[in-house]
C-alpha cells in the first residue's frame, strides 16, 4: 500500500536533503512519491516545510497527494506547513495540484490561519485569491480580520477586506478589528513584545531587539537571551495606525 511507512526506499528521504536531481533519480529508481518515514512524516510534507518548491512539484507530478496528512497521528498538512513558513511558491504548487485551501489540521488550524497569524502577507494574498474563506474562524473562534489587525500587517488586512472580510454583516468584526488596531497603535511595540515574553518566561533575562522590512512592511522582533543565546522570541508588524485608518474608512 502506498500509505505504508517507507522501509526499503530510504533513497527518497536522503535525496530530499540533496537536490532535485537526486529526487528525480530516487523516483526513477522506484521510490514512491507517497512514501513516509517510520513516524508517518511524508516526503511531500518535509519538502513543503523546508521550502523546496521544485521538489514539491516533482513529488506532486509523481502522484503525491497534496492533502495527505503527515506525522504522528496524521496531524500535519503540507499546505499548512508551507503557509506557516511563508513559503508562497510551495503553497502555490500545492494549490495548483488540488490542495484544499480551507482544510484543517488536527488542532483546527487552516493554512490561512497560520499565514495571517504570522503576518505572511504574500501567502495570505495567494490563499485568498485561490479560494480560502476569509470568514472561516480559527480553532478558538478567532476572526481572521481581528487577528490580522492585532498582528499589524497592513497588506494582510487589506487582502482580507478585498476578499470579503468586511462584507455586509461583518460590521461587529470590523469594529473589533478597529479597536484592536487603535489599542496597539498606542503602545510601544518593543515594550509590548517584551511584556508578553516575560509573562511566559519570567523577568531578568537579557533581550535584543531587531527591526527589519519584510515584504514591504516593518517587523519588530524581540528575543530573550539565556547564557548569551536566543531562548525565546516574538515579533509583530508595526502597521497598526495605518490599519486603523483603513478600517475607519471601510
Amino acid at each position: 500500500m502506498t500509505n505504508e511507512p517507507i522501509r526499503d526506499e530510504p533513497s527518497l528521504f536522503d535525496a530530499l536533503y540533496e537536490d532535485e536531481n537526486a529526487v528525480v533519480r530516487a523516483l526513477r529508481a522506484g521510490a514512491r512519491a507517497e512514501s513516509s518515514d517510520e513516524e508517518g512524516t511524508t516526503a511531500l510534507y518535509l519538502a513543503s516545510v523546508h521550502d523546496r518548491p521544485g521538489t514539491v512539484r516533482l513529488l506532486l507530478a509523481a502522484g503525491a497527494d497534496p492533502d495527505r496528512a503527515s506525522g504522528p497521528g496524521a496531524s500535519d498538512l503540507p499546505l499548512c506547513g508551507a503557509a506557516c513558513g511563508g513559503h508562497t511558491k510551495v503553497v502555490e504548487a500545492l494549490l495548483s495540484a488540488g490542495a484544499r485551501p480551507d482544510l484543517r489540521e488536527a488542532f483546527g488550524f487552516t493554512a490561512l490561519r497560520w499565514a495571517v497569524g504570522l503576518g505572511h502577507a504574500p501567502t495570505v494574498e495567494l490563499l485568498l485569491s485561490r479560494g480560502a474563506d476569509p470568514l472561516l474562524p480559527g480553532p478558538q473562534g478567532e476572526s481572521m480580520l481581528v487577528l490580522a489587525a492585532r498582528r499589524g500587517s497592513v497588506r494582510t488586512v487589506r487582502a482580507l477586506l478585498t476578499h470579503g472580510a468586511g462584507a455586509p454583516g461583518q460590521e461587529p468584526v470590523v469594529a473589533l478589528a478597529l479597536a484592536e488596531a487603535r489599542r496597539l497603535a498606542g503602545l510601544d511595540p518593543e515594550r509590548e513584545l517584551l511584556r508578553r515574553l516575560e509573562e511566559t518566561y519570567g523577568t531578568g533575562l537579557d533581550a535584543v531587539v531587531r527591526r527589519e522590512r519584510r515584504d514591504g512592511e516593518e517587523t519588530v522582533t524581540v528575543e530573550l537571551l539565556r547564557d548569551g543565546a536566543p531562548s525565546a522570541g516574538a515579533d509583530q508588524h508595526t502597521g497598526h495606525e495605518e490599519i486603523a485608518a483603513l478600517l475607519e474608512e471601510w
